[in-house]
């Protein structure tokens, strides 16, 4: 089966080496059963809000709101002075609380905060987990070996987190804007104080896409404390957003043998946006 180009490339991208068949003295190829990678799916609309079944993106079946975790989203939190006050922020005062923010002691060690990049109105959302040393001094997300792996990644699908048109631009984000000292784990207390920020931007950005990578991006969104390996590859919903579940780049780098997985968790985003665009019009 023949490779379109951006398949290639993005295979390429992701440091997955396609082999070319052997051919045999008769012309047919010596081993035509072992392919290189997953190939593309046919393309299908995500499951409804209503619940009805979806065609399988991927041999796991897509997943419909009742079947997904029964876990509140993060928007169900409890909400307070505070978390109203942020709720109504338009983007300007939201950067600025972000800023000045000393809801947690995250505040103490932080260099600068980390608001997140992108078009305000991307069509894909990319939700990371917390500032490392490299995005405390930047001021920005997912930089580093991590954040090229992820513009590489991007740019397989040719998404960008340069400046281009909405359905292009993508917007990233982290659950915490500030660094945890060491890189430590994000704690519980810390990621319910910058929960608040994270939902603003959601709703101000209004994604037709959620990409969740890593594990507290997925428990924060999700509600879940299942793994990535037995969430990835199907389509959860967040406020009725599609929403896919895939590895941190961080990981990806320590773990090669995954990036199979998230090529195939990517062409499944991939669809369930163009999906979701068809449907809006």
């Amino acid at each position: 089966m023949g490779w379109s180009e951006r398949q290639r490339r993005m295979l390429q991208e992701m440091g997955i080496r396609l082999w070319a068949p052997v051919s045999s003295p008769s012309g047919a190829p010596a081993d035509a059963a072992t392919p290189a990678a997953m190939p593309a799916m046919p393309v299908a609309p995500p499951a409804s809000s209503a619940g009805a079944p979806g065609t399988a993106l991927l041999p796991t079946p897509v997943d419909t709101d009742a079947a997904a975790p029964a876990v509140a989203p993060v928007g169900a939190a409890p909400a307070d002075a505070r978390a109203q006050a942020i709720a109504a922020m338009p983007w300007t005062e939201l950067r600025e609380a972000v800023a000045a923010c000393t809801a947690c002691e995250l505040c103490r060690s932080r260099r600068q905060t980390v608001f997140g990049v992108g078009h305000p109105r991307a069509h894909w959302m990319i939700v990371g987990e917390a500032p490392g040393e490299q995005e405390d001094l930047s001021g920005e997300p997912f930089v580093g070996a991590a954040g090229h792996l992820l513009d590489n990644m991007l740019r397989a699908l040719q998404l960008t987190r340069d400046d281009a048109p909405p359905q292009r631009q993508v917007y990233i984000a982290n659950t915490l804007k500030c660094r945890p000292p060491r890189n430590r784990n994000p704690e519980a207390q810390e990621l319910a104080c910058c929960e608040p920020f994270l939902v603003r931007q959601i709703e101000l950005i209004r994604p037709r896409l959620i990409l969740a990578m890593g594990r507290f991006a997925v428990q924060a969104l999700l509600r879940s404390s299942e793994p990535i390996g037995k969430l990835r590859g199907r389509v959860h919903r967040y406020q009725g957003v599609p929403l896919v579940v895939t590895y941190h780049p961080a990981y990806l780098l320590r773990n090669l043998a995954d990036k199979s997985r998230a090529w195939d968790d990517l062409c499944l985003a991939a669809r369930t946006a163009e999906a979701a665009s068809a449907g809006a019009g």
